[in-house]
């Protein structure tokens, strides 16, 4: 039955290898599903044979997220476009449509709510999830709807527009005015004096500037102050002021306004332990605008490129205001020319999309970053933190599950004597001092050899496991061997000699002594300085390695010292040695001592015993 089931499988994975292959080399967008049916990631494509086909080839060149991907792939289903620009349009659409699983994604459809204008006399706004063709004038998609809420209270209140809930005309002039005309929040359309024509023309202006049109508003609300000044109306003219200030202010308070008026975006993205950020910083006029930034989940294998191919795509393609230009932080394959290309003819004006290089416009996108990062930081935990290293480690050096045991070797002697090892144990990143072990090497005295002594210590470890041992068990995930593929070689043949299938990798230094890659017992070297978490880890698990090693040795060399120096004097056991040791504190100190001296700590015949030891000759 189980023989069966893998010949199904194998059949259907030959099935789609051959339907990939049939595609033509036509641009266009893919859908992988499962056997639900269900949407699980949707691609574009500049040629879609050869991009849909890779994912049937070979799987080993797979990263994690593909291959898991893959597995789950029942069918596909394609769509032909007649350009890359607009398979990254349906791409969007999509994505935004099925949310599959193993895409990016930003918020929901909830997370991007529009304003609806009603269509009536006296119309109002409101806030709602998506559109609908039912007459109403709708602006958006914008931010969060916390913000978005907020930011049009702010215009509506900067206008003096009513926001409470009686409805116009039945209310007017049927009660006194509500405590927002009180406040000076609103002009008190509900009186009888102010007419639907101010009323609408108010609800103009907000339109204005929800279509991202707040500097033509300003303009001509400057121009109505100025002639009402002129026709000595002064209190009209206070009262358009007083309005132009607050419009004035909203771009610098609001995140949705500041969007809507920004003329440059500038990107910021960031990969943490444990999440994902973007900012984006709104300029206008070279001023800061504003800033916004949202989490968001990518696996480890999306790199900053693709990452933010499918972040821009989600944010601008369903906004209907877009600023002339966009700053990125790396380019990918064209994508900004493509996204220009698309954006430009959505705004009606041309939007630049590209990379800085150099200058004050770098120096933004740094900026950028930085805020990304700064709220990615504060938003992880140390234990997300945690589990992301392990994770990331586990994938770099191909283990099936992020690494929970690491034990790591370090040899440490000096010439032809007092060879030792340590043996450092590591739970997740916290080092497990309980069960770090040393080690006397004993069938190398004399003759040093790393190699030899790394075998040595391996052996010995792996044989009291092997003898159920606690103090040895269990096993660990990863041997971390301090040196290089030799090095990692020796371990590999004693860990065959014990079948035993933990895998090796030694730790390769550069010429500051850091751990700058792994290497395996075949020589395949691990890049780890690029990743700065699994960098320090290992890099903080070689020298705490080095550091027990370098300690017992020092001991055990004082000792060696401390013992040939008194062993074997005629008279003096070890009772007199410890004496002496203890009142003289070191060999030297005992060599100078005249026989008075060392009489005073041990009896005389012992004295002069030492002094003989020393001097070759009778006191």
């Amino acid at each position: 039955m189980q023989d069966r089931e893998e010949e199904e499988r194998t059949v259907t994975h030959d099935e789609l290898k051959e339907k990939a292959n049939d595609l033509p080399l036509l641009p266009g967008v893919y859908l992988m599903m499962d056997k639900t049916g269900r949407v699980i990631y949707v691609g574009k494509a500049k040629k879609l044979k050869n991009r849909v086909s890779q994912y049937f080839q070979d799987s080993a060149s797979h990263t994690a997220k593909t291959r898991q991907m893959v597995s789950q792939v029942d069918h596909f289903d394609t769509i032909f476009v007649s350009s890359e620009f607009e398979a990254l349009v349906l791409e969007n659409s999509l994505i935004k449509r099925h949310m599959p699983r193993y895409n990016i994604l930003l918020k929901d459809d909830k997370g991007y709510p529009f304003v609806r204008l009603s269509r009536e006399t006296y119309p109002r706004f409101s806030m709602v999830n998506k559109w609908a063709n039912d007459g109403a004038r709708y602006f958006g998609p914008f931010g969060g709807r916390y913000e978005t809420r907020q930011a049009l209270d702010a215009v509506l209140a900067a206008l003096r527009l009513p926001t409470c809930s009686r409805r116009f005309p039945r209310d007017i002039g049927a009660e006194r005015p509500c405590l927002n005309f009180h406040m000076g929040r609103c002009d008190g359309f509900c009186r009888p004096e102010m007419t639907a024509e101010e009323y609408n023309r108010r609800i103009r202006q907000v339109c204005q500037m929800l279509e991202g049109k707040s500097r033509q508003l300003l303009r001509e609300m400057t121009a109505e102050m100025e002639a009402e000044a002129e026709a000595l109306r002064f209190e009209q003219a206070a009262a358009i002021r007083d309005r132009v200030n607050a419009i004035s202010a909203l771009a610098n308070k609001q995140t949705v306004i500041a969007g809507l008026c920004a003329d440059t975006d500038i990107w910021g993205i960031y990969r943490g332990a444990g999440k994902c950020c973007y900012a984006i910083l709104h300029m206008e006029n070279g001023n800061l605008a504003g800033r916004e930034t949202e989490l968001f989940t990518a696996p480890i294998e999306e790199t900053e490129a693709e990452m933010l191919a499918a972040l821009t795509a989600q944010y601008y393609l369903p906004r209907a205001i877009l600023p002339h230009e966009i700053l990125l932080p790396t380019e990918t394959e064209g994508y900004c020319g493509n996204l220009a290309e698309v954006l430009t003819k959505r705004a009606g004006h041309k939007v630049w999309v590209h990379v800085p290089q150099r200058g004050e416009k770098a120096d933004l996108r740094d900026m950028a970053r930085r805020n990304a990062a700064e709220e990615a930081e504060r938003a992880t935990t140390t234990e997300e933190r945690t589990a992301h290293t392990l994770e990331l480690l586990g994938k770099m050096l191909d283990l099936p599950a992020p690494p929970k045991r690491m034990e790591s070797f370090d040899i440490s002697n000096t010439g032809k004597s007092d060879i030792v090892a340590s043996m450092v144990v590591y739970s997740g990143t916290r080092p497990l001092k309980s069960a770090y072990r040393r080690f006397r090497i004993k069938e190398l005295e004399g003759h040093p050899d790393d190699y030899a002594s790394m075998q040595e210590v391996l052996r010995r470890r792996l044989q009291r496991a092997a003898d159920g041992d606690e103090k040895f068990l269990p096993l660990p995930d990863v041997f971390l061997i301090d040196g290089g593929v030799t090095h990692a070689n020796a371990a590999l043949a004693v860990a065959r000699e014990f079948g035993v299938q933990v895998p090796i990798f030694g730790m390769v230094k550069d010429d500051r002594h850091r751990t700058r890659a792994l290497v395996t017992p075949e020589g395949q070297e691990i890049g780890i300085v690029n990743n700065q978490a699994v960098f320090s880890l290992i890099g903080q698990i070689q020298e705490e390695t080095h550091r027990f090693a370098i300690t017992y040795h020092h001991e055990s060399h004082t000792k060696s010292a401390m013992k040939s120096a008194l062993d074997d004097i005629p008279g003096v056991g070890p009772k007199r040695r410890a004496d002496l040791r203890k009142h003289f504190g070191t060999i030297r100190a005992i060599k100078e001592a005249d026989v008075e001296a060392l009489s005073a700590v041990v009896p005389r015949p012992a004295a002069e015993a030492v002094w003989k030891h020393f001097h070759g000759e009778k006191p």
